[in-house]
């Protein structure tokens, strides 16, 4: 079994590309079973985020697997696969870990240390769990993705350097205001997570007074009560822009929700800025807005450049040590796994050949009672675990090794054993405590 990662991030795909695509919760579920009904895709796990779409897959073939996830991607964002190869990264077995190690430490995020990467890695491998299609191999990445996440936040100082994207956003937008961002009113759109994290963020900072709107009001209501901010109905968005200096938009809308012509009338008699922190994928500001007078849009690509240099947390290079180490450790598990099934075969084996041979000699000594047949069959399977023993303790030792897999094909060429794509491993013990 091959581990795959197949992805697009703020690093290598401009927002137009990441918002075709973006995977939103509502296609969540089918885009994770297109995935996995293809050939050679066995399990899946799709992150999608406001800077990144990945999927995490386990494959039967590496270049079967790419192609297939390939194929769901492009026709996700109306594209044929190899438009796409510009904007895609991939990884490959102990990549791939490496790689889910650093989103979950925040190493690779846009804002490095940030610890929201973590909840969505979480919500990302939940949703594969309902649907169905994280095996074994995917549980145990992902568990110890979490575990990892959680390990470096606890044992070093990254998140404390390391700031939300939020964050990140209103500190460019405070350059925009003389004196920054204090007392200034704001209105947040959405009351998702993003939204919640943009009230509880702004709400620590002295920014007000703070105004939600949501689609569903229900949810604007019990946010805005959370954070002493008031709700107001999604119909009164136009006015409220009028009265506001700044506008975080984090929806979940496949279309945008401040068009041209609603932000136009907004503008209309206002001295200072209208500052629109726009972090949604897709985007939530019609790309026609950047170009109104008295308007500064910050969006994905907007804050993507302004962070992209010169980030160095405090602690990442103790972060870095820490995924070195745990990489490793899991590469072992992974190549312990991958020689379980051929071990299987040989037990397998073993059985069969004792079973014939039992089979020959209760036909050829009839006369032998059920007693001493038991007692023999009893003594034959002892010696052959016996015998079998030490070389598949030994062979999973060396499987865990570099180069490691060279051992499971030898095994399987001396016994001409034929091992499934699909075998289970599930007498692989996990490794560590799972989050």
């Amino acid at each position: 079994m091959n581990l795959i990662v197949v992805g697009a991030s703020y690093r290598t795909t401009p927002v137009a590309m990441l918002e075709r695509l973006a995977v939103p919760a509502p296609d969540l579920t089918e885009t994770l079973d297109q995935l996995v009904a293809q050939p050679y895709v066995r399990e899946a796990v799709v992150l999608s985020t406001c800077n990144r779409v990945e999927i995490y897959a386990a494959v039967s073939g590496f270049h079967g697997g790419l192609g297939d996830i390939c194929t769901v991607l492009g026709a996700r964002a109306g594209r044929a696969p190899a438009e796409l190869a510009n904007h895609l990264y991939v990884h490959h077995d102990a990549a791939a870990v490496e790689h889910a190690f650093r989103v979950a430490t925040g190493l690779d995020s846009m804002v490095i240390g940030e610890a929201q990467i973590l909840g969505q890695l979480r919500d990302a491998y939940h949703a594969a769990t309902e649907a169905d299609t994280a095996g074994r191999t995917l549980h145990e990445l992902m568990q110890q993705a979490l575990r990892v996440g959680k390990r470096a936040h606890a044992e070093t100082g990254i998140d404390k350097a390391g700031q939300s994207v939020v964050t990140a956003a209103l500190d460019i937008a405070a350059t925009h205001f003389p004196g920054g961002l204090a007392d200034r009113p704001a209105l947040v759109v959405g009351a998702g997570a993003m939204g919640a994290l943009s009230v509880a963020t702004l709400s620590r900072t002295g920014v007000g007074p703070v105004s939600v709107t949501n689609r569903g009001a229900d949810r604007a209501v019990r946010l805005a009560a959370a954070y002493g901010a008031t709700a107001m109905p999604m119909t009164d968005l136009t006015p409220a822009l009028a009265e506001v200096d700044l506008v975080i938009a984090a929806t979940a809308s496949t279309e945008p929700v401040l068009t041209r012509d609603i932000v136009s009338v907004a503008l209309q008699g206002r001295t200072s800025p209208l500052v629109l922190l726009d972090l949604a994928v897709p985007r939530d500001v019609e790309p026609e807005v950047a170009g109104l007078p008295g308007v500064v849009v910050v969006d994905i690509d907007t804050l993507a450049a302004e962070l992209r240099a010169g980030q160095h947390a405090a602690d990442e290079v103790a972060v870095e040590g820490i995924v070195e180490a745990e990489v490793e450790t899991f590469v072992g598990w992974l190549r312990g796994a991958d020689v379980a099934p051929t071990v299987a075969a040989l037990r397998t084996r073993a059985d069969e050949v004792v079973a014939a041979e039992l089979s020959r000699l209760r036909q050829r000594r009839p006369e032998l009672s059920e007693e001493q047949r038991a007692e023999m069959a009893h003594t034959v399977h002892r010696v052959v675990r016996r015998l079998l023993h030490s070389p598949t303790v030994r062979v999973r030792q060396l499987a865990a090794e570099p180069g490691g897999d060279q051992y499971a094909t030898l095994l399987r060429q001396l016994f001409d054993l034929e091992v499934p794509q699909t075998a289970q491993v599930d007498d692989v013990p996990p490794l560590g405590e799972h989050s």
